[in-house]
């Protein structure tokens, strides 16, 4: 990914795309920086971790700014989850998420929703970087209350 990405920075810069490769630099530094704190290379699912959290932070700031009412800025952070969500793989649907979920609340026997815990552990590799934590968490807790 760290390649791809410099290959894409390259790009933006031949074709003077300011967003692109402003948002391409603070991935890479993300990451670059999550190297340097932790003294070793990340895989393609840690990459894949900070390209979700880069993406949430933009979403975040999306419902701040409509508040303030500044929709030069939304646009330009919705270019920019536009670009990032390019790195990410496909995202996986309610119903496919409902499904892992029910698989793995059968996997680690999860009778009430204090094994909220276990659940979302054991989905974490199944749906990172391809589901919001936050729809998955909701998720889980609901089959476990209904349960």
């Amino acid at each position: 990914m760290k390649e791809e990405l410099l290959n894409e920075l390259k790009e933006a810069m031949r074709n003077k795309d300011e967003l692109r490769k402003d948002t391409i630099t603070l991935l890479r530094s993300a990451i670059l920086q999550v190297e340097k704190d932790t003294q070793k290379q990340l895989s393609q699912d840690e990459m894949l971790t900070i390209v979700s959290k880069e993406v949430k932070k933009r979403k975040e700031s999306i419902t701040d700014y409509e508040k303030a009412g500044r929709q030069d800025i939304i646009d330009n952070l919705k270019k920019e989850i536009e670009i990032l969500s390019k790195y990410l793989p496909e995202q996986l649907t309610e119903e496919e998420i409902s499904k892992l979920v029910a698989e793995a609340i059968v996997e680690v026997r999860a009778t009430s929703p204090r094994d909220m815990g276990k659940v979302m552990q054991s989905l974490r590799p199944k749906t990172n970087g391809k589901a919001d934590g936050k729809l998955v968490s909701q998720i889980v807790k609901e089959k476990l209350e209904n349960s």
